[in-house]
């Protein structure tokens, strides 16, 4: 193994870029070539086709760029079988990046280095694959620090289904052609080089990562710390032997078995402490959802103060159910934590089990999962039983509640959830509450996405640490992510929507470098200048700005024009002196449409809303930045006592296409939109006023000639409880109560006001 070898893999290391094979763009049109894709990535026959298209690709590739041209030349000669021209190409190209000093080799690039230097081995010295891949990676990891090694393992250790999937995809698309273009055809060669190296060392890889987790940390699997009324909390601790003294430590408590966070911790100079909540792993107690593990979180940081190897700080983080235990913590802020960061957070009574005081179906599916382990997440069977249970219970015109008879087995926390529709004394127990977030003297970074189904919680606590303690030291980054995105890292393409380029940031770095700001006093992260950073969509830059209020200058109002523009309406900067009006009418007895599914794509080339009225702006004479939150006020007038609404917002290009500005769809019971702890129902017969805020932000780059889109609808969907109106329980509720349609007029004096700032 060379020492540029060594050396460009820890560059790779330290430089990983979020995309997988960013050298395979294209440079120009090329000529196609005559391909039949074969059936699977697995079919006897696909490697003698891929080796056919390569061989033929060899003679003619060209590329301009002289790294692409290597990278991709490296991959067509993995395909022919050439290992020892893929390894000498690989060498050119690591030359190179060396001698440019740039550091920016694309971080998978290493796994493909030492899998071609292996393969290479293997042929001339007349040794095993499994022989000459332990070697080629034991020379290669051993040498790098904790961080680079462990940047290498976390790509050496992804699934090998991940690339399979992958290339499934692409030789379906592929099939209905007879030929392929040579852009295409060196993408779909990648694909397939990285599904066969994958599936090829798949079966050293864990081994040899375990090997070297033993050289580099000390590993403690089988912590139990006692936590109130006697539980205990099983825990992982992971600390770096390399390090001299005490130190900080990172703690993430979970629902989920995995511990390769705290090897991350332990890479970067931390001690990385997993907590499991009660019922995971070695805990004899039963898992609660919620209601314990404040307490627990903090029995676990009193512990960690404690030990030996501990300077007496701790930092949390998380995501999605693990995002909200730092809150949980800080509710009786403990003296060692330090510091908190979180991304994709659920909260409690806020965006779970219910959003926008709206409880959600997918909540019962998850509380069945409380007593037993966590899925990582959803297959394609368990979605389609939890479509078929939406459609059951929504034929059934049955109670809300019912959901677990229905399904065949009910769940006490599902019930639970029922018996407190407001965000009342269970919920606020749970996370800090009112004036509780003046106690939270912490720094905090928040990490959340205009597409994230999680958002509105993230938001909660931003804003709410904010209301209360004007001097909180907190980070908002927002942009273009769902939670998957957050949790896993962000790609090029979202939904159909091309992501800017600035906005595929390495999340997990980032954290990682503002821990180092806070716990060791390294610079902070650049990207995150100010209190709200956020990436304007189609602009391709970050801004910053002192508050989500200060993300725009001022804000543009539109009033809810009632004279209809064929099956449409106007978003009009001008009320109109009439009391012209928009009528809404929803029958709830038809159920034929059970299977309705909301629309996925972010953008589309028209729009079909259910149960919602379209208002459209004039083209905007100028560019104008839309950033920030959508408010306004509703006058109207309904004959029931509630309803549930939904907000969606779209910029419509002068193409024809519609561009969603956040989702999914903001979705709010009018009787909670002045208060989600109390309710407050409507006056049924009464033209009477309902103002209200979205909990989605937003922010793009509005085209000089686009318009504005919003639809205002009324949620009567399967997977949603329906509130039919009553002003009763809406969990107690049937199709009985809904025997009357609900008619609702939206008065012209409606307004929406649009954060803009040119």
């Amino acid at each position: 193994m060379t020492k540029t070898l060594i050396n460009v893999i820890a560059l790779a290391a330290r430089g990983a870029l979020l995309l997988i094979f960013v050298l395979v763009a294209p440079a120009r049109a090329a000529p196609e070539f005559g391909f039949r894709p074969p059936a699977t990535p697995t079919d006897p026959a696909a490697a003698a086709i891929m080796r056919d298209l390569a061989a033929r690709l060899i003679p003619v590739y060209h590329d301009p760029d002289p790294d692409r041209y290597l990278a991709n030349l490296s991959a067509l000669q993995m395909a022919v079988g050439d290992y020892a021209a893929a390894d000498t190409s690989r060498q050119s190209l690591r030359d190179r990046l060396q001698n440019a000093g740039s550091g920016l080799s694309p971080g998978q690039g290493a796994v493909y280095d030492i899998y071609a230097h292996a393969m290479a081995l293997e042929a001339q010295n007349r040794i095993t694959f499994a022989e000459a891949f332990s070697n080629t990676f034991r020379e290669s990891i051993r040498r790098l620090n904790d961080h680079d090694a462990q940047a290498i393992i976390r790509l050496l250790g992804a699934p090998a289904t991940v690339y399979q999937e992958a290339l499934q995809k692409s030789l379906d698309q592929q099939r209905p052609r007879d030929s392929i273009d040579q852009d295409s055809a060196v993408d779909l060669i990648w694909k397939y080089i990285a599904f066969d190296a994958y599936r090829t060392f798949a079966p050293m890889a864990g081994l040899l990562n375990s090997e070297d987790d033993q050289r580099r940390y000390t590993i403690e699997t089988d912590v139990l710390i006692k936590a109130p009324g006697g539980a205990h909390i099983s825990a992982v601790v992971i600390r770096p032997t390399s390090a001299t003294g005490r130190l900080p430590a990172l703690l993430e408590f979970t629902i989920d078995e995995s511990q390769n966070n705290a090897k991350e911790c332990a890479a970067r100079g931390y001690v990385g402490v997993v907590g499991y909540a009660r019922g995971r792993r070695k805990s004899s107690a039963g898992f609660v959802p919620f209601e314990h593990d404040g307490d627990d979180a903090r029995a676990v940081i009193d512990w960690i103060a404690k030990q030996s190897w501990s300077d007496g700080r701790v930092g949390m983080y998380g995501e999605g159910y693990s995002g909200y235990l730092p809150w949980a913590a800080a509710k009786h802020l403990p003296h060692a934590l330090k510091a908190i960061a979180t991304a994709a957070s659920v909260a409690p009574g806020i965006n779970f089990p219910m959003e926008g005081n709206i409880p959600k179906n997918s909540a019962y599916g998850w509380s069945l999962q409380a007593d037993g382990p966590v899925a990582a997440e959803k297959n394609e069977d368990e979605s389609a039983q939890w479509r078929s249970l939406d459609e059951k219970w929504y034929r059934s015109a049955r109670r809300y509640r019912d959901m677990g008879r229905i399904f065949g087995k009910s769940n006490p926390f599902f019930i639970r959830w029922q018996n407190h529709p407001s965000y009342d004394g269970y919920w606020q127990k749970m996370v800090p509450y009112r004036e509780e977030f003046a106690q939270v003297t912490i720094p905090v970074l928040i990490m959340t996405g205009y597409f994230a189904a999680s958002e509105p919680g993230d938001l909660y606590f931003f804003s709410q640490h904010h209301r209360f303690n004007p001097r909180a030291d907190d980070i908002l980054l927002i942009g273009p992510y769902d939670d998957a995105m957050l949790q896993q890292g962000p790609t090029a393409s979202l939904h159909g929507y091309k992501v800017d380029q600035v906005a595929l940031v390495d999340f997990s770095e980032l954290r990682y470098q503002w821990f180092d700001h806070v716990f060791k006093g390294s610079p902070a992260p650049a990207l995150l200048a100010k209190g709200v950073n956020f990436q304007v969509m189609a602009a391709n830059e970050w801004q910053s700005a002192a508050s989500i209020d200060a993300m725009a200058g001022k804000s543009l109002r539109f009033y809810l024009d009632g004279i209809p523009v064929g099956s449409t309406h106007r978003l009009s900067l001008h009320k109109k002196p009439n009391d012209a009006f928009v009528e809404q009418k929803v029958g709830f007895l038809d159920r034929s449409d059970a299977g309705w599914m909301p629309p996925s794509d972010f953008i589309s080339r028209g729009l079909a809303p259910r149960h919602g009225t379209i208002f459209i702006s004039e083209p905007l004479n100028t560019a104008t930045e839309f950033s920030g939150l959508v408010s306004g006020r509703l006058d109207f007038t309904i004959n029931k006592m509630d309803v549930d609404l939904n907000i969606t917002m779209y910029e419509l290009l002068a193409s024809g296409d519609y561009v969603r500005l956040f989702s999914p769809t903001n979705e709010f019971r009018a009787s909670y939109a002045q208060d989600r702890a109390h309710r407050h129902l409507l006056k049924a017969g009464e033209r009477q006023q309902l103002a209200f805020k979205t909990e989605r932000i937003s922010s793009r780059q509005l085209q000089a000639g686009s318009r504005l889109v919003m639809v205002l609808g009324i949620n009567n969907r399967p997977d949603r409880e329906i509130n039919y109106g009553t002003g009763g329980d809406v969990s107690e509720e049937t199709i009985a109560d809904g025997r009357i349609p609900l008619k609702i007029r939206w008065y012209s004096d409606s307004y929406i006001d649009i954060p803009v700032r040119n």
